[in-house]
């Protein structure tokens, strides 16, 4: 009797052919131009490349922030180019996590609070996500910083209460762009550890746009695009 193999699961994130083209007076431009790409459950892909190469447009592409003018975008099992709005809402809930160089963090709102304001767009209690907002920002180092709001936390701290947010409700995929664009050496070194960190205990995908060789050097599969698509 022959064996049947195991199929792979499906990737978290597949891309077949992405375009994006912005218009622009006089010339478009084209962001990406034919980008293939599989994001695979517990991966940490790296994007690499220099300024204007397609980087960010491709992550707000797989956020459904942005849609592809061409191509095939599948997150989590849903097709984003021709998802609803309230579906695209939907996959930012529940399975996709999104953390920005200059996370706009409420000025008024604890760390906790800032974690629990997410999960109550999910259904949660306020007391329920506020419990795990304590959790998560444990998770990342900052036990004693949940009643702090964002002018009494130094910027490496405010990446980590933005990291708890996105961590939050448990998705399948976290995009980063830039995370550590505006902190120092020793700082920049601490969010990487912990970036590795939790996509080794958790086991969620993550994407990472940086200009930082030291997330290249970390060891995770690196996606180097130039000019809107992948040279290597």
């Amino acid at each position: 009797m022959t064996a049947h193999a195991t199929p792979e699961p499906a990737p978290v994130a597949r891309l077949r052919g992405v375009t994006r083209t912005y218009p622009r007076a006089g010339s478009p431009v084209e962001a990406l131009r034919g980008v293939d790409l599989d994001v695979h459950a517990g991966e940490l892909v790296v994007l690499i490349g220099p300024s204007g190469c397609g980087k960010t447009t491709l992550l707000h592409i797989l956020g459904g922030l942005d849609r592809a003018d061409g191509g095939e975008v599948q997150v989590a099992g849903c097709d984003l180019r021709t998802a609803s709005q309230a579906a695209l809402d939907r996959l930012r809930q529940r399975d996709v996590g999104i953390l920005l160089q200059s996370d706009n963090l409420l000025a008024t709102a604890t760390a906790r609070d800032q974690v629990a304001l997410r999960l109550l767009a999910r259904g949660q209690s306020w007391r329920a996500a506020r419990a795990e907002g304590e959790r998560l920002l444990s998770l990342v180092g900052l036990a004693d910083r949940v009643h702090h709001r964002p002018g009494e936390l130094s910027g490496g701290e405010q990446q980590r209460v933005a990291l708890a947010r996105a961590l939050a409700g448990g998705p399948r995929l976290i995009l980063a762009d830039e995370p550590t664009g505006e902190l120092d050496s020793d700082t920049t070194r601490s969010i990487i550890t912990l970036i590795d960190i939790t996509n080794r205990d958790l086991g969620c995908a993550f994407v990472i746009a940086t200009h930082d060789a030291q997330f290249a050097d970390s060891g995770h599969r690196v996606v180097r695009l130039r000019d809107g698509v992948v040279a290597g």
